[in-house]
């Protein structure tokens, strides 16, 4: 049975709950519009001042997921996972409830909407009342629901998140926060009532509140410590990131809401806040955990560089599509882009753990259009080279060059870094051999014959060569003799009639099974006949335009299920999903391989490093559109 009012009122209305701020916004514009004046302005304000700190929240979001920032203040160092993201998903709930508080106050005394803008006595007697009133309250009511039927019922919620994040501190039930409105009601009631409220006052005491939840669920240390060296006082006075992480591993101690001089005068003081504080504060000048291997990445275009933790996390934890909220900001990527194009390095992204090893995504700082721009290349390799020195300095075990990175014609599928520097210790990988086996399984058992596009390319050859090998027909759209014939001449004798050069996608009009690696056009499918297949290893992925023939996703494989604090997605990969090149990099680090893994694919590695992958727990993702 559900305790009482535990659960929120509006929980099963879904994105529909911000409707309950419609009525509101629909004062302010008929005013607006019909009254040619803003009538009511209290609830523009409210409004307003919603919007102000759900920004709030957001810019602490966008500040803990900066990785390349923060990554060695963490103090706990484990990612959010996709669990941990769903739960927080309505962390906004409060901010709803205020808004509809606020209302009702406003609409009980008409009043508060005649508050000047300004009063100075009113920030005295508001910061009097906190720490005479609420910080105490505060204290005594936490204290009383990590009580046995109160932690269980109610209080757990906001404890089982395992690692702190800004959005934490509003993820509680409804009782509590009816609660914690008391809390900060009460200084602001109090200044109105005394005769010195405003509305800054207002405004200024919520943000403020907001802020240092956020700081103290941040899970990031940014109170230097030798501020608490040159005035010891102020540790009482005021608490840390790492002081409220300790009351969520050791649940006994620091309840205070912001001045842990309550902790200290009610005896529930952690006796290691001040050491862990300057122990972590420290550390962060040092150099982090080495990962054992990267995933180095590149932005693919202006809508998916939104698709990242720090914009949006629970954007970035679907799959990606457009989304019509996003187009506001369209304008600050792409004014970001010029910023990256100009000035900016490869930094790192995400980062999960997998049986004790950590793997990292670093993003080399182009987006996708930028690999085709001839005067672009040489900058592009450059920052490629130095991504994998650093590695390599690091004593990184494996990196992985994705998608365009890894482009035949920018650096040979890796050759040129790897002959430019024999000396390297960081193995660079590809990642090919395990996504053009992943295209291979996707193939049916029973197919004679397949049509492939981009035959001549590094994944073209090696299927191609693959199939005929199998017996498979290979029907290689190119234009080019001469490359035709050389990969032809790569297949066994007895092998080499079963390569088939064709030059019209017209030669494959009876043929159900087609590998695109080079994007086709609608009117390009059309050839098709119905029933046909779609394997394809082209980014971006084609239009799904026969709707009486299905389409594969992009070679992908799911990553084993005991990874750890994975919670974004890559592109438009479904959760726990990553490219296959990807995982062909997770399974040469996994396997201890000393190789280097670029240029042309080794077919007769294609099966062995298929068995690898299942052998570690990797699942290949079957999806048809």
């Amino acid at each position: 049975m559900v305790a009482p009012l535990s659960a929120w009122p509006w929980e099963n209305l879904g994105g529909f709950k911000y409707l309950l701020c419609c009525p509101l916004a629909a004062r302010v514009l008929y005013s607006w519009i019909y009254e040619e004046t803003l009538g009511d302005l209290w609830c523009l304000c409210i409004l307003i001042l919603y919007v102000l700190r759900a920004g709030l929240h957001q810019l602490w979001n966008t500040y803990v997921n900066m990785l390349f920032f923060t990554r060695n203040r963490k103090i706990k160092q484990q990612g959010y996972d996709f669990k941990q993201i769903d739960q927080e998903w309505d962390w906004d709930n409060f901010l709803i409830l205020h808004v509809l508080i606020s209302a009702m106050a406003c609409l009980i005394f008409p009043s508060l909407g005649d508050l000047p803008f300004w009063n100075s006595k009113g920030f005295i007697t508001l910061l009097l009342l906190h720490v005479t009133i609420s910080e105490p309250l505060y204290y005594w009511g936490h204290r009383l629901f990590h009580d046995t039927y109160l932690f269980t019922h109610y209080h757990s919620l906001h404890h089982s998140s395992p690692v702190l994040h800004p959005f934490t501190g509003g993820h509680a039930t409804f009782l509590e926060q009816l609660l914690l409105s008391i809390v900060t009601g009460i200084p602001i009631a109090g200044s109105i009532l005394m005769g010195y409220g405003s509305a800054s006052m207002i405004f200024g005491y919520l943000l403020v509140f907001d802020f240092l939840r956020c700081l103290g669920h941040s899970n990031v240390e940014v109170v230097p410590h030798e501020i608490f060296n040159k005035l010891p006082f102020l540790r009482y006075l005021i608490y840390t990131p790492t002081y409220h992480s300790l009351h969520h591993t050791e649940m006994g101690t620091n309840f205070c809401l912001f001045m842990p001089l309550f902790d200290a005068m009610g005896k529930t003081l952690n006796s290691n806040s001040w050491q862990l504080h300057q122990k972590i504060s420290s550390d962060s000048a040092k150099k982090g955990r080495v990962p054992d291997f990267v995933f180095l990445a590149h932005v693919v275009d202006i809508s998916s560089g939104m698709h990242v933790p720090f914009v949006f996390r629970s954007f970035a934890s679907q799959p990606f599509s457009t989304r019509i909220y996003l187009l506001p900001i369209w304008p600050i990527t792409f004014m970001f882009m010029l910023i990256m194009w100009a000035w900016s390095k490869t930094f790192l992204l995400t980062f999960y753990n997998l049986r004790g090893r950590l793997h990292q995504t670093w993003v080399v700082p182009r987006f996708g259009f930028q690999y085709f721009l001839p005067f672009a290349t040489d900058g592009i390799n450059k920052h490629i080279e130095e991504a994998i020195l650093r590695a390599d300095r690091m004593g990184i075990k494996v990196i992985s060059l994705a998608a365009l990175n890894k482009n035949e014609a920018l650096n040979g599928g890796g050759t040129l870094f790897v002959n430019k520097h024999p000396e390297l210790k960081v193995r660079v990988v590809h990642g090919n051999t395990l996504t053009a086996a992943v295209i291979l399984h996707e193939i049916d058992n029973d197919v004679k014959e397949v049509f492939l596009t981009g035959a001549t390319s590094k994944l073209g050859r090696a299927i191609a060569l693959y199939l005929c090998q199998k017996r498979i027909r290979v029907l290689m759209l190119t234009l080019s003799t001469e490359r035709f014939q050389k990969i032809q001449k790569e297949a066994p004798a007895d092998c080499q009639n079963y390569l088939v050069q064709v030059t019209k996608y017209q030669a494959a009009q009876n043929c159900k099974t087609w590998i695109v690696g080079k994007w086709i056009t609608p009117r390009e499918q059309s050839w098709a006949p119905p029933g046909t297949h779609f394997h394809q290893f082209v980014v971006p992925p084609i239009l799904n335009f026969r709707r009486d023939c299905t389409y594969g996703d992009l070679a992908a494989m799911r990553l084993p299920e005991d990874v750890q604090g994975l919670g974004s997605c890559e592109y438009t990969m479904e959760r726990g999903v990553v490219h296959a090149c990807h995982a062909g990099g997770v399974v040469h680090q996994l396997e201890g391989w000393t190789h280097h893994e670029v240029g042309a694919i080794d077919v007769d590695r294609i099966d062995l490093v298929w068995e690898a992958a299942l052998k570690h727990g990797l699942r290949p993702v079957s999806s048809v559109k």
